[in-house]
């Protein structure tokens, strides 16, 4: 009787970690944003642009200067000026973009479609491609299939982005027609898409437009292509070390032993427990994707968060810039957190802490 009394005692006491866990991760998730806004803000004040000859040109008079001087409140000590951009942030105001004379939270709803169409596009591929050449790497560690497979993902993380998008262009669109060329649609089907989500390939589907969904397809498959082959690196190699971590396990000896089939050793208890941390590799590797496509979506004409920014960049455009790293930073943080409650969902392990 008194052991349950005090395993009912610590159940009891128990109740209250889940509230305190949330209220942990709330605070950290809380901490980073105001850290990120912190260093947007601070970017914002030692770059070596006057945002207030953006915003008026350099032909207005002194008086002008002056009072959009004062409107901006660029004339308050910093940590009053800090104060205004936490408000405006976070009522999801990030300013007008001087470039497109739009909010940039609309210019950026508007544009962050066509990069988390490339992105997914390119996980999907990369993963795929990754996590069975990681395990086939790992089964046959040391041989010729390891060595290829290692090569591959070499070659991956050396070769520019960039030059590969060129290289790409050059023979699959130029010289042996494979794929349609820069751009995300061709201009006879844009205005035919009534875009519901934003997803050109799931809209052209939902709609029935099969010639559209084709001549889609035929523009985001050779750089989502490029950056799945990017992603695919890093994800086979990360699969092939935690494949050969599994595999090193009593667990598997054990099974062996056993007569259990090799395949099923494989593909079912050592890939299920391998799979737990690789979900954090897949999705940061999506973050990944969705932030540093700007290389490639300037090669490819491609219309999306990562070219704006290069715009922005290259007009000095930056409430702009600041914008769109505020999402980015946000990305990462929220598929961090996803990356985080996956893992516990998965490794029963962590759930008994």
């Amino acid at each position: 009787m008194a052991d349950t009394s005090v395993q009912g005692e610590g159940r009891r006491g128990a109740l209250p970690a889940w509230p305190w866990k949330l209220v942990k991760l709330g605070a950290t998730v809380a901490l980073t944003f105001l850290g990120l806004l912190l260093v947007t803000f601070l970017i914002g004040r030692v770059v070596p642009v006057d945002p207030v000859l953006a915003v008026i040109g350099d032909r207005a008079s002194q008086s002008v200067y002056d009072r959009v001087f004062v409107e901006l409140g660029l004339d308050r000590p910093l940590y009053e000026q800090f104060w205004m951009y936490l408000q405006r942030v976070a009522s999801g105001d990030f300013g007008e973009s001087f470039l497109t004379k739009k909010p940039i939270a609309q210019d950026i709803a508007r544009v962050f479609p066509a990069t988390m169409e490339l992105a997914t596009v390119s996980i999907i591929l990369g993963t795929l491609a990754g996590v069975p050449l990681g395990v086939l790497a790992a089964v046959r560690q040391g041989r010729l299939t390891d060595q290829i497979v290692r090569v591959v993902g070499l070659i991956g993380y050396s070769a520019p982005i960039f030059w590969l998008g060129l290289l790409g262009l050059l023979v699959f669109y130029a010289r042996l027609h494979w794929v349609s060329g820069p751009g995300r649609i061709d201009i006879s089907y844009e205005y035919s898409i009534t875009p519901a989500s934003g997803f050109l390939l799931f809209d052209t589907a939902m709609q029935g437009q099969w010639d559209a969904f084709r001549n889609v397809f035929g523009h985001i498959i050779l750089p989502a292509s490029l950056l799945g082959y990017y992603s695919m690196a890093y994800i086979s190699r990360m699969t092939r070390s935690f494949m050969l971590t599994e595999l090193a396990q009593e667990y598997i000896i054990t099974a062996r032993v056993k007569g259990v089939p090799e395949w099923r050793i494989i593909w079912v208890h050592a890939l299920r427990n391998a799979a737990v941390p690789l979900v954090t590799v897949i999705a940061l590797s999506y973050a990944g994707l969705l932030e540093g496509s700007v290389l490639t979506e300037t090669v490819f004409a491609w219309p999306g968060l990562g070219q704006y920014l290069t715009n922005s960049l290259q007009n000095a455009d930056m409430n702009a810039v600041l914008g769109g790293t505020l999402v980015i930073g946000g990305i990462f943080v929220g598929l961090n957190l996803l990356s985080d409650l996956l893992y516990t969902l998965l490794d029963p392990r962590v759930r008994r802490k």
